[in-house]
Order: structure tokens, then sequence, then C-alpha cells
């Protein structure tokens, strides 16, 4: 049985101590660390009026208008991504940054590739952040809503994995598994919801697993959590619509990034060839999906789940 695609998760293979291998416990945060963009002033140029009577000066014909892309639609519009310093949050800054979106991105002990994504998309926020703690949860967000302005999409998508027989698991384990893939995105949508409300407008965006939908052996921890997120996403949705906030989930299969350095060739051939259409899925397709289902062409999906898996579950 082979790990979900999930980038922005932390493999606890248990070789030697059964302590976790790549997300340890930090203390908690006095404050929120941030590293913001420089702030550009912008000036506007006074425009004087032509006085009356005054013939209008002959205009040059104007050049032929060029194509217009897809990103100054979404122009203002602000995302919160948790776990984006690498994998498939990486991938999604990338997209809403393509798109217009001003980004801030959650990273947990990382800070290396979240000033590598920073270098990369000038302006993007990165901001410190354990999810699985309420109170550094409160202090990230607070300093992402000041810089921002606002949140008008979450995409909650941080998380770990591991594979361990379920009678092996302490539990430690079972409960860090659940603080870091259900807790932490219950503590995000607690905290972008208010603002949402007030404003009658909001996208939440959950990052689950095709495990969730189905169940993976020697991943029962890691199945449970993912399914609670596509639970608290359908109830989520039902609750929040009134309020014209849309809630659904991405369930990736098995995407190829760097989390799979480790499998050989013939392993990923292997999963290739298990996969219906015949290969291993992107970051970057699940990044689209994700940035669709923030869009205003998606006002009237809620609720689901979407499978980002090749065909492997249907």
């Amino acid at each position: 049985m082979y790990n979900d695609e999930f980038e922005l998760t932390f493999d606890l293979a248990d070789a030697g101590p059964k302590t976790e291998q790549r997300r340890p416990t930090l203390p908690e945060p006095e404050e929120a660390a941030v590293a913001a963009p420089p702030v550009q002033e912008t000036r506007e140029t006074p425009v004087s009026a032509a006085p009356e009577n005054t013939p209008a000066p002959e205009r040059e014909p104007e050049p032929a208008a060029e194509p217009q892309s897809a990103a100054p639609a979404a122009k203002g519009r602000t995302v919160l991504i948790s776990g984006g310093d690498r994998g498939i949050g990486a991938a999604a800054a990338r997209a809403f940054y393509a798109a217009g979106y001003r980004v801030a991105v959650f990273y947990h002990t990382n800070a290396e590739a979240a000033a590598a994504l920073q270098k990369e998309l000038p302006g993007v926020l990165a901001i410190q952040c354990d999810v699985a703690s309420r109170a550094s949860c409160e202090l990230a967000f607070r300093a992402a809503e000041q810089a921002l302005g606002r949140v008008d999409v979450l995409v909650s998508n941080a998380g770990i994995a591991q594979q361990k027989l379920f009678t092996d698991i302490t539990p430690e384990e079972w409960q860090r598994m659940l603080d870091v893939n259900l807790t932490g995105a219950f503590n995000l949508c607690q905290l972008a919801l208010p603002g949402m409300i007030r404003r009658k407008a909001g996208r939440i965006l959950t990052v689950s697993s095709m495990w969730g939908q189905t169940g993976g052996s020697c991943e029962v921890h890691y199945s449970a959590a993912k399914a609670g997120l596509i639970g608290l996403t359908k109830a989520l949705a039902k609750e929040e619509g009134p309020s014209g906030i849309t809630v659904n989930c991405v369930a990736p299969g098995v995407i190829d990034t760097d989390m799979m350095a480790s499998f050989t060739a013939e392993d990923k051939a292997a999963l290739a060839e298990e996969t219906p259409v015949g290969r291993l899925g992107t970051a970057e397709e699940v990044a689209k999906l994700l940035l669709y289902l923030a869009g205003e062409d998606a006002g009237y999906i809620t609720g689901q789940v979407f499978g980002v898996n090749g065909g492997l579950v249907i």
C-alpha cells in the first residue's frame, strides 16, 4: 500500500523510535513570524478638465486591443493557503498568484522553502504557523488578515501522513494525526468565517485524500482524519450556504511530487499502470481545480468532494 499524494504531509515511517520525524512540535510562538513584502506607494495623477468651447484635439487611431487574460478578473481578491510552502500548497500559491490574487501562505518548519516561494512570487506573504495549535493559528491568521485586508478564499491544505499497522499506532500518533489534519482545518475555518459571514461572500476549500473516501490499509488514523475532513466540508457547506459562502473538498490520489522521491522508477511505473489514465497526477492539476472552485463561476457548487486521482477511485 502506498502513501497518498498529499505533498504537504510528513512521512512518519516507524523505523527507529516512534516519533514524528519531520513535524516536530514547536514551542508556541509569542507572535507569528511574518515575511511581509514591501508596501508600494501608489499615487493618483490629477486630470485637469479642458475649458468649455475648446475644440478637442485630433486623436491618433488607437491600437487594436490585445486579448485579455483571465488574471485581471481576480485582481484584488485574496487567498490564504495553509501548508503553502511545498507540493500542492505551493502549486496552489502559484496558480492563485498568476490569476491575480493576493496570496498568503502558512508554513510550519520549512522556512527555507517558504523564502524560496516568496522569491519566486514577489509580494507573497509567508507566515509560520502550526495549524494544530489554536494559539498559533490565531496569531498567524491575524497577521495574514491585517496584511491582506481580508481573506476571501481559505485553502486548508496542511497535513501529515504516516503508514503504520493499526495495532502499532500510539495514542500520541493518533491524536497528532487528528490535530493536524482535522483540527487544523477546524481552527482555520472558524477564524476565517466571521469576516466571510459579514461580507456575505467567501470560499472555503479543504484538501482531503482518496483514502478519506475509501480508507487505506496501514493508514487508519490518516484515513479517519481525512474522512472527518470530508464530513466537515459537507456539513459546513449546508450551514454557511445562506451566508453566501461555499465549502468544497478536493481529494487527490497519487500525485507526483518530491514526497515520492524515494520511490523507484519501477514503483512509479507500477502505480501509473494501476491508474486508469496510465500516469500519476501533478500538483498543478490539483491547483487548477482549487483555483476554479474559488472563482465566481463555481458559485453554485458547494458541499462536493472532487477526486483528482486519474480514475483510481470512482
